[in-house]
């Protein structure tokens, strides 16, 4: 089952954070392939990154919790919240899905 998780990064936190855990988070990425089918930060005005978004293929809105607790930015306080949304692809790579 298709999911699009979209996280809110706390406004207090430290914004080194991200750049600190980068290497842990993207070996993380990495490890759970192809589940988390891409991921990436949003933009804000100034072209820093902020926020992420998550395209994922997992069985369940609880695997999708579980991976989420389980990304070492988790635990640093960077994530302020995240929302799960099901998502039904019918159009990939120019081609009809449905």
């Amino acid at each position: 089952m298709n999911f699009i998780i979209l996280f809110e990064d706390a406004p207090q936190t430290d914004p080194s954070i991200r750049k600190n855990h980068m290497p842990q988070h993207l070996s993380f990425l990495e490890r759970h392939a192809p589940k988390i089918e891409a991921a990436g930060p949003l933009s804000d005005p100034e072209r820093q990154g902020r926020d992420g978004l998550w395209l994922v293929d997992v069985d369940s809105i609880e695997d999708a919790e579980s991976l989420i607790k389980e990304d070492p930015f988790w635990e640093t306080g960077l994530r302020a919240s995240y929302s799960i949304i099901p998502w039904r692809l019918v159009f990939s790579a120019g081609s009809r899905l449905i």
